[in-house]
């Protein structure tokens, strides 16, 4: 019996490896794809489309057939980047008109997050809208002329499909040559014009916070949490803007939205309530039926906002909740080397979410019947399943596990205390997870990415601080040695992507601006000066090579790097916070720490060069409006004199780290090896112990209070009381 268990584990982890990897499958079709490092360039290399990947050799192969360019951009964890290579790109017939009308590319767009933006730009400009799979038609010189997100391949319901766009699009090219062209530099002239930056001329700066929270306050789902209708995003950045203006102003109703959503999201099917973690976003506007996919931005910007919700609120539950998300992150999401993976796919046998759901009869057959007694009411199991299917809306038979009442609210009802409640969830979700784990799994992106690495380091370093835990610096610090080491190049520069000991492709601005940003959280969680020394570094090569002298702001390419169509250049964040509005925030942070006011005027400039774009709608800028309630103050500068490895000094660390205050920094200037904070922060030079104690000094807005001398004292200073 041993034995044949042990084979049909053999078994099935051979299905699982090969289902990622391809192992053994004999391939009639390889392209240019095949030697690239992209997990997701990887999943086409055996379409029998001719595909390139983005290069001098496509380029050069356009201008000499004089074909167009078929631009195909996704990822390896897009839903529908799938479906539309299993109709389309699959497809033998489709392939050929492809690679008889067009020259055809596929890129990965967290390769190449520069390329990605122009044209995504372009398709907004000619659609209204965007997504991926994101498909631009364009000249051999880069110029787009046609832009749409997925294409059937039949025609339906008056959307053209590939077999009759195509045909089209080939005889365009022959006959109406010109008028292409001519489209063609009136798009590129437009996507220029788009990058400038428009001054508003004096704006008033301290009143756009009040009105993003007015904005975001207009658009909260009272049902069910966050902001707008469906699909659902958890919208980290807002809720920690919510955060900062509640402990500002004192308005209950910006907490209480925070933490209505944040229950709302933890309760969801978009949280996986087996193996934690939250799902990219929910197609519904209750949070039940998540898109299953899992990125590493998701988890890393969410944990941070429960750590903040703990912080302001002392709720055990939000403490919790990050704990369990980087619980996943570093059981699932870690690399050997130190770093974090990207992402996990949605679909696992070509169905999405198939790995995550359970019917009734599976659970009936795993658990006791007093264990399903217990689950069956907690989770919602429903005979006919609630996760129906997207095409037809009929009931799959399929649960996804979510919670409709919080776990202390279900202890009580059944008269347990919470401990011992919990205590009897976690073994059923230990069972449950274990045979989880046989099925074949979602493919694993397990490329490593700088900026959204740069998160989560700033996400477990912070988490470090709050919670004491080791485990999470010993994480940030290994992901970030391991960039610092294996992700530059000769100069120092970062590079953006690594992959199978390859390190490829310039950094970009989110690159640096996220990196800084973890870095100066990793010197806060340990004090270790060379990550605060390499913080300035990289903010010195942002200020060199990225930074537009003409019209203000970060471009997100170097100017060092490959010539594209254009320089992108955005202060909007999408699914992650924007390189520039992270950027103001870190010369803010950056100026406090060493005393240079320069940093602070240059965070203005940005803001000045963004104004009129924030001025319209600043609820859609909430890191900048973040950045402002710094900048606004009062900000405080915490310099703790002490001895590093004295108890008392580290007490003071301790109380310091558990306040939430998100408009300080704080120094560490020991009485030891101290020449390098020195360096950087000659203010704290005079900045020493007084009556051999660990001493605290505290500055807000440019004025400084007394020292503080001993963990008692500083307990009588307003802040901790």
């Amino acid at each position: 019996m041993k034995i044949f268990k042990v084979l049909i584990i053999a078994v099935i982890f051979i299905l699982q490896y090969s289902s990622v990897a391809g192992e053994g499958k004999v391939h009639k079709y390889t392209n240019h794809l095949i030697n690239e490092k992209s997990p997701y360039l990887q999943q086409h290399a055996h379409n029998p489309v001719d595909w390139y990947p983005w290069g001098k050799a496509a380029f050069a192969k356009a201008k000499k057939e004089d074909k167009p360019i078929f631009l195909s951009i996704g990822y390896a964890t897009c839903h529908w980047c799938h479906v539309m290579e299993r109709e389309s790109f699959e497809n033998e017939k489709v392939a050929k008109l492809m690679n008889k009308a067009f020259v055809n590319i596929k890129l990965d767009r967290e390769e190449r997050p520069d390329i990605d933006s122009i044209y995504m730009k372009v398709c907004s400009m000619l659609t209204g809208s965007g997504g991926w799979p994101l498909t631009i038609i364009m000249t051999p010189d880069q110029k787009p002329f046609f832009a749409a997100t997925y294409i059937p391949r039949e025609s339906r319901f008056g959307r053209a499909g590939m077999l009759e766009l195509i045909p089209n699009i080939e005889k365009a090219w022959k006959t109406k040559r010109q008028e292409i062209e001519t489209s063609a530099n009136r798009i590129a002239a437009a996507l220029r014009k788009h990058i400038i930056s428009q001054p508003a001329g004096p704006i008033a700066v301290g009143a756009l916070p009040k009105r993003a929270f007015e904005g975001i306050t207009a658009s909260f789902d009272p049902k069910n949490g966050s902001f707008g209708g469906a699909p659902k995003f958890p919208n980290p950045s807002k809720m920690n803007f919510l955060l900062r203006y509640w402990r500002r102003s004192k308005d209950k109703e910006a907490l209480r939205m925070v933490e209505f959503t944040l229950r709302k999201i933890r309760n969801g099917g978009i949280y996986d309530q087996i193996g934690f973690g939250v799902h990219r976003y929910a197609t519904d506007s209750e949070w039940l039926i998540p898109h299953f996919e899992k990125m590493l931005y998701n988890q890393a910007m969410l944990a941070e906002t429960y750590v903040e919700a703990y912080q302001a609120t002392r709720r055990k539950t939000y403490q919790e909740t990050a704990q369990e998300i980087y619980s996943y992150v570093l059981r699932d999401m870690t690399a050997a080397n130190g770093g974090f993976y990207t992402a996990e796919d949605a679909d696992s046998e070509g169905e999405e979410g198939k790995f995550y759901v359970w019917s009734k009869k599976e659970l009936t057959e795993i658990l006791s019947k007093k264990e399903f007694a217990l689950i069956e009411k907690l989770y919602n199991i429903e005979s006919g399943g609630n996760y129906l299917d997207e095409a037809t809306k009929e009931e799959t038979g399929q649960n996804i596990l979510h919670l409709k009442k919080p776990l202390h609210t279900v202890a009580e009802e059944l008269g347990m205390s919470y401990p011992d409640f919990k205590f009897m969830l976690e073994k059923i979700r230990l069972k449950l997870f274990k045979l989880r784990k046989l099925r074949i799994h979602p493919l694993k992106d397990t490329k490593i990415l700088v900026d959204w690495n740069g998160l989560m380091i700033a996400s477990l370093a912070h988490a470090a601080r709050v919670f004491e835990s080791k485990e999470y610096l010993k994480a940030a610090k290994n992901a970030a040695d391991f960039i610092l080491s294996d992700m530059t190049d000769s100069k120092g520069r970062l590079l953006h992507r690594w992959k199978d000991g390859h390190a490829a492709f310039d950094g970009k601005l989110d690159d640096y601006a996220f990196m800084i940003q973890g870095l100066l959280e990793l010197y806060e969680a340990s004090f270790e000066v060379k990550y605060l020394q390499v913080a300035l570094k990289f903010n010195d090569i942002l200020l060199k090579h990225f930074y537009d002298k003409e019209n203000g702001g970060f471009f997100m390419t170097p100017d060092y790097g490959e010539k594209l169509l254009m320089r992108p250049k955005e202060i909007y964040g999408g699914a992650t916070p924007s390189g520039n509005s992270v950027m103001i925030m870190n010369l803010l942070k950056l100026s406090r720490l060493t005393g240079k006011t320069e940093y602070e005027k240059l965070a203005d400039a940005i803001v000045m060069a963004y104004g009129k774009m924030l001025s319209q709608a600043p609820s859609e800028f909430a890191g900048t409006m973040s950045a402002l309630l710094f900048a606004e103050g009062p900000a405080y500068e915490i310099v703790i004199s002490g001895k590093a490895e004295a108890a008392e000094t580290k007490e003071i660390i301790k109380t310091v780290n558990q306040l939430y205050l998100p408009e300080k920094v704080v120094v560490l200037r020991p009485v030891k090896d101290n020449a390098a904070i020195i360096k950087i922060a000659p203010y704290t030079k005079a900045q020493t112990m007084i009556d051999g104690k660990a001493t605290v000094y505290i500055c807000r807005d440019t004025a400084c209070d007394r020292p503080l001398a001993g963990i008692k004292e500083l307990k009588t200073h307003p802040l901790f009381k």
